[in-house]
């Protein structure tokens, strides 16, 4: 399994940048010998690999799913996979892969499942490919007769490898005063310390994380702005899960770097807990920080055990806007607890705190999604409105008490499915969104909130790439 294209490793879809998951797999695999191929459907076509000789076979496809998306996608790719390469070994990986492995089982579609810290299950299923060894004697890979357990070993990380894949310019770009940039992925940690109910990332991590050592990420960042990006998006799931490691990467990226300017992704609790750490942040190029403020309503918060209430949200936007990072809130709209007035309650806010430019609209249609062995499929709040486990949906569907909210959610999911494709400016898709909520609620489309705490502001750093999951 030496030759090149014996082993190939598909991305599906990472949230419009430069497929991490796919970089560092294959560096792994190319440490261990091997020459896999990279494929990334987001941007090539699967008929690439489906063409390609049959000699060498194809002996192992690994496919990544890190997300909700990459799942569909790579199903589908997976399906004509099997029809074209039946001897080929299908083996998925990622946070998805684990949380969805009875149903690729089940179905098929999956000869293997490789979770958590998946580049160490990856290299030993190429291994005992490759030497013809039970495939039970692999850690951490989870096989039909085998339940899927993640593998939570700490790795020793080399740096990812990207020659193989599309040139970073064809990806998300960062649009900063009217001008764009080139961007890019990187991890300073992998898991989480917490345990939001409604998270994939528990069920999998179970509280833990592991950070990538400095010399990696920083052979990753040269390579990348030798690539031409300029800007880096830190896709830690919380990226303050150790602030000691992440002032660290920020100072030691900066020092070697100084032109480059980042993003993080940090809870609201990490925000205030942590806010000194912000003005040194943006001193070394942070331009907005994701948080997951989710909800303004305490009941949902608790409900989904988020670690932080609304009078926290305030602060911490008031604490970043002090230090000169921009806030963009990722927001979880629509759950069986939130009310319409707790709908329109988040526009005023939205509106009120000048944030319209820093909410990407699709966070306004977000949907709570249940996943198989989702913390909240065994919670008491959420078994009124839970139905049976949906094994193509990949999720359990759920029906919100009040019928009103499960309408003008589909109602503003057109809308913003709408807006995007025309290349609409969000300020107009949020009125757009605005008055449908007014409608359903049946009350007249208020005036523009105004407030005289927060003056207008610059139009906020973004990327390019809006969508969410």
């Amino acid at each position: 399994m030496k030759d090149p294209g014996e082993i190939q490793v598909l991305s599906c879809y990472e949230l419009g940048h430069p497929p991490l998951a796919v970089a560092s797999a294959v560096a792994f695999l190319e440490r261990a010998g091997f020459r896999p191929a990279a494929l990334d459907l987001a941007l090539e076509p699967l008929d690439r690999l489906l063409a390609r000789a049959p000699d060498p076979p194809v002996r192992l496809v690994a496919i990544s799913v890190p997300m909700h998306t990459a799942l569909h996608i790579g199903t589908r790719a997976a399906l004509q996979i099997r029809e074209r390469m039946p001897a080929a070994h299908m083996c998925f990986y990622g946070l998805y892969a684990t949380l969805n492995a009875e149903h690729l089982f089940h179905s098929g579609l999956a000869d293997s499942v490789a979770g958590g810290e998946s580049e160490g299950p990856l290299v030993g299923l190429a291994e005992a490919l490759r030497d013809g060894r039970p495939l039970a004697e692999v850690p951490g890979l989870a096989l039909p007769e085998r339940p899927a357990r993640p593998h939570l070993a700490r790795l020793d990380f080399p740096v990812p490898s990207r020659d193989g894949l599309p040139a970073p310019s064809r990806y998300a770009r960062l649009v900063l005063d009217g001008k764009e940039q080139t961007a890019a992925a990187i991890e300073a940690s992998r898991g989480c310390l917490h345990l939001c109910r409604h998270c994939p990332i528990p069920p999998v991590y179970g509280g833990r994380f592991f950070v990538v050592p400095i010399e990696v990420i920083l052979g990753d960042v040269r390579g990348l702005v030798a690539r031409g990006v300029r800007h880096l998006t830190f896709a830690d799931p919380d990226f303050l899960n150790g602030p000691r490691h992440a002032l660290a990467v920020a100072r030691a990226i900066h020092a070697e770097h100084p032109e480059v300017s980042f993003d993080v992704t940090t809870k609201v609790e990490h925000v205030l807990r942590h806010r000194r750490v912000f003005p040194e942040l943006a001193a070394s190029g942070c331009l907005f920080v994701v948080s997951a403020v989710e909800s303004l309503s305490d009941e949902v918060l608790r409900n989904l055990d988020k670690g932080h209430t609304r009078a926290d949200v305030h602060e911490a936007e008031r604490v970043l806007r002090e230090a000169g990072i921009a806030l963009r809130p990722s927001l979880l709209p629509f759950t069986p607890w939130a009310t319409l007035a707790d709908y329109v309650d988040l526009l005023d806010w939205i509106e009120e705190h000048d944030l319209v430019g820093a909410v990407d609209p699709v966070q306004l249609s977000i949907r709570l999604l249940v996943p198989p062995r989702s913390l909240l499929a065994d919670s008491p709040a959420m078994h009124p409105f839970l139905a049976a486990l949906d094994p193509a949906a990949f999720s359990f569907p759920w029906t919100h008490p009040d019928p009103r909210m499960d309408r003008l959610h589909a109602q503003v999911a057109r809308i913003v499915a709408a807006a995007a494709r025309a290349g609409e400016r969000a300020e107009t898709t949020f009125a757009r969104i605005r008055r449908a909520a007014a409608v359903t609620a049946g009350r007249e489309l208020p005036a523009r909130v105004s407030s005289v705490a927060v003056p207008p502001r610059p139009i906020p750093p973004r990327l390019t790439e809006p969508w969410f999951c």
